[in-house]
């Protein structure tokens, strides 16, 4: 029977290596590794699927902010990774651990301002997420700007740079 649980209870050394073989053992170049450097997931909206005792899948989410060329700082969630056992790839899991988290960030009123680079066509269909309000953007490092998402009423459409949100009030 598969479950969802918090992603704390699960072995990091099984997370990582679930990371590995779902985006390879380079993906820590990624821009995306960059954004969040030196904070920690979200507990309420990082998740697991467990099936039977073995890890199928995870999706975490982060804190993250723009800082406004006008000075402004508007805190965002980063959605993702999303990972899926290679095996289990195309069966909706993705999809439903995506559902799951983001049902979570409604719950606890973090569903304002979530971003994610991801397929347009894809996070736009099911998710509302769109490159509309990111196009100012700027990250630290390479990024497809189409592939550069977000979805909310609290999204600012300004210049800025986006990076971890370090301090993150109770």
């Amino acid at each position: 029977m598969l479950e969802f649980v918090p992603i704390a209870t699960v072995d990091p050394a099984a997370v990582e290596a679930l990371l590995d073989r779902a985006f390879g053992r380079d993906r820590h170049g990624r821009t995306a590794y960059r954004l969040r450097a030196g904070v920690t997931p979200i507990p309420e909206l990082s998740l697991a699927a467990v099936e039977d005792g073995a890890l199928a899948g995870t999706i975490q989410c982060w804190p993250v902010e723009i800082n406004g060329d006008d000075g402004s700082v508007h805190p965002i969630v980063l959605v993702g990774p999303v990972a899926v056992e290679p095996a289990r790839q195309r069966g909706g899991l993705g999809k439903e651990l995506v559902h799951q988290a983001l049902d979570a960030a409604v719950e606890l009123d973090l569903d304002g301002a979530m971003m994610l680079i991801g397929d347009p066509e894809y996070y736009g269909r099911f998710w509302g997420f769109s490159a509309d309000a990111t196009h100012g953007w700027r990250l630290p490092g390479p990024v497809e700007r189409h592939r550069l998402l977000a979805r909310g009423s609290d999204v600012p459409a300004i210049g800025g740079i986006l990076g971890p949100r370090v301090a993150v009030a109770a």
